[in-house]
């Protein structure tokens, strides 16, 4: 314990679930942290200020620090304050969880704009803006963690989460972006992508048996078991990883691999659709299998 000492941590969506484990456990570490959370509903309605207070009593009964914030990450102001509320308490900020999230599921037949929209600001703008409020801090002092949140939904894929799909897969490409960038200044950028019963998946359909199934072995998965790994990337023992792309599942951590290419073809006269149909099933071997999450993951929690 004590890895994290003199540290300070900015968690969202800390007031419940994978975001509330990450807290405390920073602070258990010596941290002192900033508890986000707008209180709202697994949709992102409403407003409930005494889910972040809740944590925050919690910390302050084990010894630590910690203060709540209430502000939604959607909205560029309000994050600039959020790391704004971390300098002005603590004087000064050393890690960014990006944990908030809602769910809007939906067929992509039948999805709204406003749920569209609703998914990629909270997910995707919402890490952006506080990656963009914190970096230049980070700049400055030569240190800094970011640990993202993104999601097999969009690495592998899952049926009826297009919105969220594509906010997890951006946050992906948006961690690399900030690992490269930043690089130079000390500064890390790794994404988490967690396997975890929580309220933003308890709305999985369980219809069919397979489906049942998929939820019970969800179940066994504890928020707890995601935290230690994000305190790690935390510390300065993780200075040296940076851009990676990690899953925990129970208690297995699982490191993904991210887009190379696989196979390529030339042909010196340029290539025409009649030449392509006819090397199409050469390349066949090569294509990526139509599959969710539960195909590439078939095999029960390790628990």
């Amino acid at each position: 314990m004590g890895n994290l000492k003199n540290k300070v941590a900015i968690v969202t969506g800390a007031g419940r679930g994978i975001g509330r484990e990450i807290a405390l456990l920073l602070a258990k570490e010596g941290a002192k942290v900033v508890v986000n959370d707008l209180g709202g509903a697994a949709d992102g309605n409403g407003n409930d200020t005494k889910i972040a207070d809740e944590v925050v009593n919690e910390i302050r009964e084990l010894g630590g620090e910690a203060i709540a914030n209430y502000q939604s990450v959607s909205d560029f102001e309000s994050a600039s304050s959020i790391v704004e509320a971390a300098l002005n308490q603590f004087n000064r900020l050393d890690i960014v969880v990006n944990n908030a999230g809602i769910l809007r599921d939906r067929m992509i037949f039948k999805m709204s704009e406003e749920e569209w929209d609703a998914v990629i600001s909270v997910h995707l703008k919402g890490t952006f803006n506080m990656t963009r409020a914190a970096a230049p801090i980070f700049k400055e002092q030569k240190s800094g963690r970011f640990i993202n949140f993104t999601s097999t939904s969009g690495l592998i894929g899952n049926v009826g989460q297009a919105n969220y799909a594509a906010a997890k897969l951006g946050i992906a490409g948006l961690t690399k972006a900030t690992a490269l960038d930043m690089a130079r200044y000390h500064v890390t950028a790794n994404a988490i992508s967690p396997f975890a019963w929580s309220r933003l998946i308890g709305s999985i359909p369980t219809e069919s048996d397979s489906e049942k199934a998929r939820v019970d072995n969800l179940k066994k998965m504890s928020p707890a078991h995601i935290a230690p790994l994000v305190a790690f990337l935390a510390s300065e023992e993780a200075a040296d990883v940076s851009g990676q792309i990690f899953g925990v599942r129970g208690k297995e951590i699982i490191v993904f691999s991210q887009p190379r290419p696989v196979r390529s073809v030339y042909d010196a006269e340029g290539w025409s659709v009649d030449k392509l149909s006819a090397i199409k099933s050469s390349l066949q071997s090569s294509f990526t299998p139509l599959e969710v999450s539960a195909d590439v993951f078939p095999y029960p929690p390790l628990v």
